[in-house]
Formats: structure tokens, C-alpha cells, sequence
């Protein structure tokens, strides 16, 4: 018995804690008010083909280029495609990003079954290949889609004075790559190819240019489409204009006698010519101070 009486005190205590509790707690939830109800508004969206990795132009398309990403409706890409089986074996025709959405406007039409450059020519142009170096194709900067001004180094029949001059201007760069051959020595060395788009005329003047000279391409910026009529450069011409520049630098400031000949044995002469001089004489004058006589002599 005594230990219930004991431990009595001790129930009556947790039972009005617990009971407190729990009115506390009713009355701060009274207190807040109701909850807001958050209400997650559904959002529209449709999958959109998009590249899975960098891709360049004339490359065929195959179900691991491809990937699908959710684009909201109101902001879905004209021409876009909703399923990879539309796209299977369906040509490029200009360079994708990562992640960028496949539209019909980047598409070959669906008659092209090849890829490579040949699908990628406009009506009525040709693809001619030409060999070329680190110098040639700028140490790597000329990349396919650049465009370039050709420039042909050749000996003149009639003069046989080496002359430099631009041929083809804003030509179309649509590949590039490197090939294997044999030097002079038989010996395998990798060479690099660069594949132009031009006309059937323009092709010609490319391969005459290509036997007969060296060709050396200069990269345009890409804004810039004007074309320049130039006349081309020789040797003697170049080393004339050298010449000019270095007597523009060595000019001197006062032209004024610049044209003028010059009588250097007159000058000269002139420069080391002294005058002497000659005594003419002296005189003796007496000065009469009183009783006193001085004599003064003057030199004349």
C-alpha cells in the first residue's frame, strides 16, 4: 500500500501534463488560422526531338544522335518532330548544338538518302577538293562553313615574272579532313584536304590553279560578303613599293632644298676658308700736359 501511495503523485502529475499539452497545442492551431492550401497549377508539355551531342552538316542521323527533351506548348520550335522513328536516317543540313531541337528547316528532303558533302550542295554548284598544309588552312582555324578568298601564286607565260593574285572570292568552305599519301620517299605522311563549293567554270580555274601554282586561302569574317576587284601582285612590284617605304621613313623634315643639287666642292671650300689678319700700320702722337711731354703709339 505504500508504495501505490507513493507512486500516485507521480500519475496524477503526468496525466494533468499531457492533458495540458494537449490543450496548448489545440489552442496555438485555433491561433494560426487555417492552412493554405497550395494548389500546384499543371503545366502542358510535349517532347521535342533534340540532338544528343554536336553533330555537323551532312551527317546521317542514327537513334543514338537523338534524344527527346519536354518543351512547354507555347514555345514549341516551327517544324519540330515529336518521335525519333520520323528522323531515322533523315539527313542534316546545317551544324547542331547539343540540345538543340532537330527541325525540318536542318533536314535534307527525305529523296536524300546519303549523307555526306553531296547532300549538302546547293543546285548547280560542285565540291572540288584541294590539298593544303597548317599554312594554308591557318593553322586550323578554317573549319567547314567558313568561307574563303583563293589566292593563286603562278608564273605569267609572257612576262615569267611570278605573280600573286585573288581568283575565287566568298567561297563556301563545306568540309575538311586530313588523308594519308606518300612523300617523295615513299613514305606514308598525312596531308590536309580542304573541300570547296563552287561553279562548274570555277572549278576549272580551281584544278589549272592547283597543277600550275601554289594556292593559299584567306579567311573572311562572317559578316563580310563584298567583293574586291584586285590587280594582283608581282615581285618587282612588290620590291618597288618596299623601296618607296623605306625612302617615306628616311625623308627629312624640310623639303624645302630637298630637289636641289648641291655644289659640295663650292661648300666645301667655302667651309675651310679663314680670314687673316693683317696689321696696316702704326702712329706716334705726343700729348703736352704743361711741362710734361708723353708720346702714345697707336696701332691702326
Amino acid at each position: 500500500m505504500g508504495k501505490f501511495k507513493a507512486l500516485a503523485p507521480i500519475a496524477i502529475s503526468l496525466i494533468i501534463a499531457v492533458t495540458g499539452t494537449v490543450f496548448l497545442y489545440k489552442w496555438v492551431q485555433r491561433q494560426r488560422g487555417p492552412q493554405e492550401i497550395v494548389q500546384v497549377e499543371k503545366v502542358d508539355a510535349a517532347p521535342v526531338a533534340v540532338a544528343a551531342g554536336n553533330l555537323t552538316w551532312g551527317t546521317k542521323l542514327k537513334p543514338e544522335m537523338i534524344k527527346m527533351a519536354p518543351y512547354l506548348e507555347e514555345s514549341l520550335p516551327i517544324g519540330y518532330f515529336s518521335s525519333t522513328t520520323d528522323l531515322k536516317d533523315r539527313v542534316i543540313v546545317a551544324p547542331l548544338m547539343l540540345n538543340e531541337p532537330i527541325t525540318e528547316a536542318k533536314l535534307a528532303p527525305t529523296s536524300v538518302k546519303t549523307g555526306g558533302v553531296s547532300a549538302v550542295l546547293k543546285p548547280g554548284m560542285r565540291a572540288i577538293a584541294v590539298k593544303g598544309d597548317k599554312i594554308i588552312g591557318i593553322s586550323g582555324f578554317i573549319n567547314p562553313g567558313n568561307r574563303v578568298d583563293v589566292i593563286v601564286t603562278v608564273e605569267e607565260p609572257k612576262t615569267k615574272k611570278i605573280k600573286s593574285k585573288i581568283f575565287l572570292e566568298n567561297t563556301a568552305v563545306l568540309a575538311t579532313g586530313t588523308q594519308i599519301e606518300k612523300n617523295e620517299k615513299g613514305e606514308p605522311m598525312p596531308v590536309d584536304v580542304y573541300t570547296l563549293e563552287v561553279t562548274p567554270e570555277q572549278a576549272e580555274k580551281v584544278a589549272l590553279a592547283a597543277s600550275e601554282g601554289r594556292l593559299q586561302f584567306a579567311l573572311r569574317g562572317v559578316i563580310d560578303s563584298e567583293d574586291l576587284l584586285t590587280k594582283g601582285v608581282t615581285i618587282p612590284e612588290l620590291l618597288e613599293y618596299q623601296r618607296w617605304s623605306e625612302q617615306q621613313k628616311i625623308k627629312p623634315k624640310n623639303t624645302k632644298y630637298s630637289n636641289k643639287k648641291v655644289n659640295r666642292k663650292r661648300v666645301k671650300s667655302k667651309s675651310i676658308r679663314k680670314k687673316r689678319w693683317v696689321p696696316r700700320g702704326s702712329v706716334t702722337v705726343e700729348i703736352i700736359k704743361g711741362t710734361k711731354i708723353e708720346k702714345k703709339k697707336f696701332t691702326l
